[in-house]
C-alpha cells in the first residue's frame, strides 16, 4: 500500500480511562467513543538546552515533558465529562462542579484520515481541566457551541521506556493491532 502524501480529518475519538485497580503499570478500561470530534491541537511541552566548546554547540539534549493540547468536541457526554474533571451527576441526573473532586487520568485515542491510508493515535497519560464554552443567544442562523477541553499529556513509562503517545498506520504485518486499536488500549512492544 502507498504511503501517504497528506493527513487530514479527525474522527473516532475514544476515552479509555485508568483501570482504578492497576496503576503500575497502568492498564485502561474499554476505550468509549465520544462522536463529534472539531479539533485536536496537542503542542510539544519541554526545552532544548545547548552545551558550546570549541567554538560551536558540542552537545544539544531536548527534553521531552509531553504535550498539553486542545481537544474541541461538539458536546462532551456528562457521564464522560463527569469522571474527567471528577465531578457528580445527582439523583435528578444534573451534572455538579464540585471544588473538590478527584479527576480521573486517561488515555486519548483518535484517528487521522489519509489520503492513502489512514493514522490512529493514543496519547497515553492525559488529564483535563474545565471546558471553555461560549453561551450566546440564537441569532438569524444556529452556530453550535462547542465543548473545549484542555488537557494536559505526561510521559508514562510502558515496557521499560518512556514514552508519551504512539501512531500507527494498517501495514502487512499489523493487521490484528490495528483492527483492534479502539477495542483496548494499544501498549507499545519493544524487541529485547
Amino acid at each position: 500500500m502507498p504511503e501517504n502524501k497528506v493527513t487530514f480529518g479527525l474522527d473516532k475519538v475514544h476515552i479509555a480511562f485508568y483501570d482504578a485497580d492497576s496503576l503500575t503499570p497502568p492498564t485502561w478500561e474499554a476505550p468509549t467513543p465520544m462522536p463529534g470530534a472539531v479539533r485536536w491541537t496537542p503542542e510539544a511541552q519541554g526545552e532544548t538546552s545547548t552545551f558550546y566548546a570549541d567554538n560551536g554547540a558540542y552537545f544539544v539534549v531536548s527534553a521531552n515533558n509531553g504535550y498539553t493540547g486542545e481537544l474541541e468536541m461538539a458536546l462532551i457526554p456528562d457521564a464522560i465529562l463527569a469522571r474527567m474533571l471528577g465531578w457528580e451527576i445527582d439523583n435528578n441526573g444534573m451534572l455538579v462542579e464540585v471544588t473538590n473532586g478527584i479527576p480521573e487520568k486517561f488515555a486519548l485515542l483518535g484517528q487521522i484520515q489519509g489520503d492513502q491510508k489512514n493514522r490512529r493515535f493514543v496519547y497515553y497519560d492525559c488529564q483535563a481541566s474545565r471546558p471553555a464554552k461560549e453561551r450566546t443567544t440564537k441569532g438569524e442562523s444556529v452556530e453550535v457551541a462547542t465543548d473545549v477541553l484542555n488537557l494536559t499529556i505526561s510521559p508514562i513509562e510502558l515496557d521499560g521506556k518512556t514514552v508519551v503517545k504512539g501512531d500507527i498506520e494498517l501495514s502487512a504485518t499489523n493487521a490484528t493491532a490495528y483492527n483492534g486499536f479502539f477495542t483496548n488500549v494499544l501498549t507499545p512492544t519493544f524487541g529485547g
